[in-house]
């Protein structure tokens, strides 16, 4: 019998399974730039070994390496691990253990076939994309931290910053990497000379940002190792100072993990302190924004009154309007709708 090489079961019912689970799980990420003569047959290789550890998350194959966030249950742990590192040019590699976890990060096993692991836009025959700045560990990026002549530069989006960042990051208004590129080159153009450190959530963004940016003539460059993840973790083992304030936002269903206590962000809708993520309850809108406790019990997980309204409506009448209709998913980019706070009748 052919083994299947893609789940088949829909979202609502895994979701339900992995709700009632009591299965320990560790949530866990790994990337490694590498050739890879054949992604199809590696991805291939690699979903039925998986699928049979009960490996749940999504990976990115491509000829360049790969990229993966999963949750693996904790009784195959130790297999996983042997299954990865027999592999020759994973052998070995560091795995980034989420900080918070409850076992619920991910519901299905996806690895899908890319152009490259992380979309930049970059054309890579252009620069020596393996001449990445000097990693350094948490004790090191505290001491540069500390530096005048440091800028401390956040690869991530908008919306993972405004969670949770370093103390005096330079933070883009960006929603992809690739939009970041140009836009922090620009912000970085009167420091060239001075020590540029940059940072992600794992530590994959940097290796291609941080050889584009010397590669653009800046001459200190470094970059966070293993990134916030592997620094919350250093931090914690050796006592060091926690320069991160607020969450790590994370790309599965915890949407993000504490570091410190501070929340430094707001909900969207009312202006009170929160930090909790969330994609809006209407799937016809789905954006992804901040609310809290209070205005999503007011407003049914929803972020406007036309969403609340229209996930009220019969399921058949939704799916013939929502073709037809905007809802804030469809007008604003990621995280980028706040409602008109004090105003009952939120924004359409």
């Amino acid at each position: 019998m052919k083994k299947r090489l893609y789940n088949r079961v829909s979202k609502e019912v895994l979701k339900e399974q992995l709700k009632e689970s009591t299965e320990a799980r560790t949530t866990l990420s790994f990337y490694q730039y590498a050739k890879i003569e054949d992604p199809k047959a590696f991805r291939d290789q690699l979903f039925l070994g998986w699928q049979e550890l009960g490996v749940f998350g999504r990976a990115y194959v491509a000829t360049e390496g790969i990229n993966a966030q999963i949750s693996v249950p904790e009784k195959n742990f130790e297999m996983f691990k042997e299954q990865l590192y027999a592999i020759h040019f994973l052998n070995g590699i560091r795995l980034n253990i989420a900080i918070e976890d409850d076992g619920k990060s991910f519901y299905k096993l996806k690895i899908k076939i890319r152009n490259k692991i992380v979309a930049d836009g970059l054309n890579d025959e252009t620069f020596d994309v393996t001449d990445g700045g000097t990693h350094v560990d948490a004790e090191k990026f505290n001491e540069l931290a500390d530096d005048p002549n440091t800028v401390i530069v956040d690869m991530r989006n908008h919306y993972e910053s405004e969670v949770g960042h370093f103390e005096k990051a330079i933070t883009p208004d960006v929603e992809t990497f690739r939009e970041s590129l140009p836009i922090i080159e620009d912000m970085l153009a009167e420091d060239r000379d001075k020590n540029i450190v940059m940072y992600c959530t794992g530590g994959i963004r940097c290796e291609k940002a941080s050889a584009y940016y010397k590669h653009r003539g800046f001459k200190n460059v470094f970059q966070l190792d293993g990134g916030i993840i592997e620094y919350a973790r250093q931090v914690n083992e050796k006592g060091l100072p926690n320069k991160f304030k607020g969450k790590n936002f994370v790309f599965d269903e915890r949407m993000g993990e504490r570091i410190s206590e501070e929340i430094i962000a707001r909900c969207h809708q009312c202006g009170n302190t929160c930090d909790t993520h969330l994609n809006c309850a209407n799937e016809a809108c789905h954006i992804l924004f901040i609310q809290c406790e209070n205005c999503a019990a007011r407003h049914n997980h929803c972020c406007s009154q036309k969403c609340q309204d229209f996930n009220q409506l019969p399921e058949e009448e939704r799916n013939l309007l929502k073709a037809t209709m905007e809802f804030n998913g469809t007008k604003f980019g990621k995280g980028r709708y706040k409602a008109h706070r004090g105003d009952h009748d939120l924004e359409g």
